[in-house]
């Protein structure tokens, strides 16, 4: 079973702080419960909020492995579950072929045959895990449905080999950028975070860790600039990553602060559509 990682809300707050993780008292309750309680966390929000780098700075506290499923369009149960190495087993084949297909069979469907992959790989591993199901809207139905089993007994049922529990649950995390819905089915089965932008000053705070070089009266200008980009009316918002990424840019410039011609020269970092980049130069004020 599932042991837990945290003692208290607080105890997430410092130790994620400690693995450069600023997490609000919303977030790190929200992870404190999943902990405890044993369930999914489902974290939906813009991209770029920071919903991966929390699986990962879990994983980094705890001292777990971090197993990591991406979605995509077109990912099925084998790439999601396990498969079976059909080259090894033709080999096996042919190198028995006089022993008969009986014997044959039996090895080629053996354990040395099997290539685990993400969610089989995290519910055969007997120490601490950080399951992570990352853009989860991307898959379609059926590996939503199969995340519904896997993730409702925290075990899988390979044919050729019996029934795999799950030794000690891994904490799991599923992202979703909202471009679909997900299943009521599976809502129901996790606890829900929304992650969107963070306050002003949290993001201060969250830039000037992650750029420690960065004056602290230039990161707060930074962050009034990204928060009035954020107000327009863009085709994409900058997220905290690109935030980040301009501050660091910043400072790779000598910019000691924001000005007409540092803005314009380093909008690209932060804007990434041509349309937003002159909406932006057209509307921005830095008085």
């Amino acid at each position: 079973m599932h042991t837990g990682f945290f003692g208290s809300v607080d105890e997430v707050v410092e130790r994620l702080a400690g693995a450069g993780y600023l997490a609000s008292q919303a977030v790190a309750t929200t992870v404190f419960l999943a902990d405890r309680l044993g369930k999914p966390l489902l974290v939906e929000g813009p991209a770029g909020v920071g919903k991966t780098e929390l699986a990962k700075a879990v994983a980094a506290v705890a001292d777990a492995r971090l197993v990591r499923l991406q979605c995509y369009e077109g990912i099925d149960e084998s790439r999601a579950l396990y498969e079976w190495n059909h080259a090894k087993q033709l080999l096996r084949i042919t190198a028995g072929r006089d022993g008969g297909w009986d014997a044959a069979r039996t090895d080629v469907f053996g354990e040395e045959f099997l290539l685990p992959r993400p969610l089989l790989t995290a519910i055969r591993n007997d120490g601490p895990t950080v399951l992570l199901v990352d853009e989860t809207d991307k898959a379609d139905l059926e590996v939503e449905a199969l995340l519904l089993e896997v993730l409702g007994d925290f075990q899988v049922t390979v044919p050729e080999l019996g029934t795999i529990r799950a030794a000690r649950r891994p904490f799991v995390l599923l992202t979703s950028n909202a471009t679909r819905e997900l299943s009521e089915a599976l809502r129901r089965r996790c606890l829900f975070l929304h992650l969107g932008f963070p306050e002003a000053e949290l993001e201060e705070r969250i830039v000037r860790l992650r750029v420690p070089g960065l004056d602290a009266a230039l990161a707060a200008s930074l962050v009034r600039v990204v928060n009035a980009l954020r107000a327009m009316d863009l085709r994409k918002a900058p997220s905290v990553a690109e935030t980040v990424d301009w501050a660091r840019t910043l400072l790779a410039l000598g910019a000691d602060r924001l000005d007409e011609d540092v803005v314009q020269a380093s909008l690209g970092v932060v804007l990434k559509h041509q349309e937003d980049i002159v909406r932006a130069a057209e509307k921005l004020t830095l008085a």
